[in-house]
Parts: C-alpha cells; structure tokens; sequence
C-alpha cells in the first residue's frame, strides 16, 4: 500500500476518536435488547446519526407480521452506500445492533456507556455495537483520502442476529438489496475468524396424562419420560469430546438443555413438559444427520414410559462457516494490518459459536470476521454483566478494516 494513503488514514482516523467514542456511546445507551426484539427505536436513532455523519441511509423496514414470524416486536435494516471510482468489487460490511438483555449483576448500568480506564462498558458494547462504529469510521476514513480508490462498500446494520438472522442479512441478501462480491462480519476478539460452528436448536414437547398425585398409576407421567430423554441425551454429550475439527478454535460439538418449563401443581402428575436444547456442530458434521440422529435418540427414550407423547420443533438451524477460498485475500490483508497494528501476531481462525456470516455464505459471498474486540471475547464480557470493550483496541480495528478496504480498493 501507498504509505501516504496508510499515514493519511492513521492521522485521520486519530483525530476522529472523541468523535467515534461519542457515537459508539449513543448505540449503547439506546436499549435494542432482543428478546423483547423492538428494535426499530435503535435503527432510527442510528440512522440519524449516520446522517449525522454525512451518509446517505437507506431504510428497510421488516413487516411487523414477518419480525413477528421471527420472534421480534420491530425490525429496521439499515445499508449505506459509497461508491468509489466507476467499477471494482462491492464489499459489505455486517454488524448487528441488537443484544441480549443485560440480565443481573452489573457493577455499573448497562446502557450507561461508563467509561473505566479506557474500557467503555454497556450492553452490546462489544458484540456488536461496537462495529457499527469500526465501519462507519472506517468508511468515513476512506472518503476523506485523496486517492483513486474503484469499488463499493456498503455498511448493513441489522437488527436479528440474536434471533438467527433471516430477517436482517438473509432478507438484504435474498430480496437483491445487496449483492456483494465480498464481506466482512463484526468480530469480537483480535483474531480474524474465517469458519464458526453450526447450531441446531429443537423444542420438545413431551405429553402425559395428569393424575392426581394420590394415585399416579392412573396418569401418565410426562416428566419421567422427560427424565430418560435428558439422560440419553446426557449420555451422548459424554461422546462429544472425542470429536474434534480440525479448524483451530473450534473444538468439540456441543449439546445443552438451556430451557424446561411443565406441571401445573406439586400434587399433580405433569400431564406436559417443554424443553429445549442447543447443539452446537463443528463444521465436519451434517446437520441433517444431526438433527436425524437427536430426533432418534429422543423418541427412543420416550418410549420407556408407555403412553408417552414427543412432538419435536425445529426452532433454528445455522449452517456452519467454513474458510472459503474466495476470502483468502481477504483474510490475508486483515492478519497483515492487525499484526503490525495490533504489535503482535494475529491469526485467522474458527470460534465454537454461530454469526450473521453463514447468510452471506450462503448466498456464495465469501466473507470473514473481523471487528473491535480485546483479545477474546471472554475478556469482553460478552453476554455477561459489565459487557466492555478496550477503546484502544476500538481505534485499532478500526484502522485494520480502513487500511484492508483501501487494498481492495486499489
């Protein structure tokens, strides 16, 4: 690269960081919280200040019945659009600006964007708030060089990662309002993530017969079938860690019962019990034979106790991210800048969880991760109480994509 156009974007993008800070701090303070998923408030408050900041954004509402149909009150997708030159590639950049509630043990108020020495903290700060900001700021370096750069780049700011993305980048993608030939996702941690686990959620619904508590031999017990479901379940999870990718950080499949609810009293036989489980797939699995295989072991065990009845729901399945030959570029230029800016070495590499990436990858649009993060995500405190973020390492990332899109762009 041009060492004026890197010195350029450095000095500029220094002079921008009280502006940044200030507008990352008005995303968190903003609550997008989903569930409930009434998100439409915070994606007009960032539109505007987007427009603020001289963009051009367009708007596109998700009808209510359709956020409904995906487990959300109000959902506004936002893109802008900087076209540079006359041709070239159109890259996009993905963040979601929703969170998970900030649930219980907050040191300090979750949508206070507090800053402690130097760590911003607030819900959403880190995963993804955070690069709402690293984009745009990445962009408004760009615009402000005076180089012949050629291309496009798009910022899509969505609102339903935490409910699995159909409604934000599977709706951008699949409607045609964008069409990228490449992209980069929100990231979380210095590396640079170019494949993540699938997931598989199910609901089951196991159905009894309530009896009085005096004589259960006369219902039908819908929590003892439970019961040898979840321990045949238990008893498959013990298999898991002898499967491992062969991705770096991916690890081993995953299974957890993160929900249960059923009864109606203490001296009644449940005539109904729900629960649901999360199986995490390491890229190597099929998630059909999966999911074939969960649905399997589940209607064996129920039939320990006659009478009992198991209907299985699919609630969501997230195809796994595998490293794709057309990012290669991609992924090189970023552990390029980020090891020089970060001082150290940064890799690309998988994680256990799932993103908004498989929709571009879905759609044949080879994409990586890469956002503002500490060095894991762990120390983000992501999804826990007193979420933060370094905003050193903000400035820093944000360098990183400026400097990366200035490559493609030449």
């Amino acid at each position: 690269m041009n060492e004026t156009i890197a010195a350029d974007i450095s000095r500029f993008l220094a002079a921008e960081r009280p502006r940044q800070t200030a507008f990352l701090a008005e995303l968190v303070k903003c609550p997008s919280d989903n569930p409930p998923g009434d998100c439409a408030t915070h994606a007009e408050r960032t539109a505007s200040l987007l427009e603020a900041l001289g963009f051009t954004v367009e708007r596109h509402k998700v009808p209510d019945g359709l956020a409904r149909e995906n487990g959300m009150i109000s959902a506004t997708n936002l893109v802008v659009r900087h076209k540079f030159g006359d041709g070239g590639t159109v890259i996009a950049l993905n963040a979601h600006g929703d969170v998970v509630p900030p649930g219980e043990g907050w040191t300090r108020d979750p949508y206070g964007a507090e800053i402690v020495d130097g760590w911003m903290v607030g819900r959403g700060v880190a995963v993804s708030k955070s690069d709402f900001a690293t984009y745009a700021w990445a962009l408004l370096a760009l615009r402000a060089l005076d180089a012949n750069l050629n291309g496009t780049v798009e910022l899509h700011f969505t609102y339903d990662e935490e409910a699995g993305g159909a409604i934000g980048p599977g709706l951008l993608l699949s409607e045609g309002i964008s069409r990228p030939d490449l992209a980069i996702g929100a990231g979380f941690s210095y590396a640079v993530v170019d494949a993540h686990n699938g997931c598989l959620h199910l609901e089951v619904q196991v159905d009894g017969k309530s009896a009085h508590a005096a004589m259960p031999s006369t219902g039908i017990d819908a929590l003892e079938a439970s019961t040898a479901i979840l321990s045949s379940l238990y008893g498959l999870r013990k298999n898991f860690a002898a499967q491992t990718s062969a991705i770096a950080g991916i690890g081993s499949p995953q299974l957890t019962i993160g929900l249960i609810k059923g009864g109606i009293n203490t001296n009644v036989v449940p005539d109904r019990v729900t629960f649901r489980l999360d199986r995490r797939m390491i890229p190597e699995e099929n998630p059909a034979a999966v999911e074939a295989g969960l649905r399997r072991v589940i209607a064996e065990a129920a039939a320990s106790v006659p009478g009992a009845r198991v209907s299985i729901r699919r609630i969501l399945l997230a195809e796994p991210l595998v490293p794709s030959p057309g990012a290669k570029r991609l992924t090189d230029l970023l552990c390029a800048h980020a090891t020089r800016i970060m001082g150290e070495p940064v890799p690309a590499k998988g994680v256990p969880l799932y993103t908004d990436a498989r929709h571009y990858a879905a759609a044949g649009v080879p994409i990586v991760l890469y956002g503002a993060g500490p060095h894991t995500i762990e120390e983000a405190n992501a999804h826990r109480a007193d979420e933060r973020l370094p905003l050193a390492d903000l400035y820093k990332a944000t360098e990183v994509v400026a400097l990366t899109l200035a490559n493609l762009l030449e």
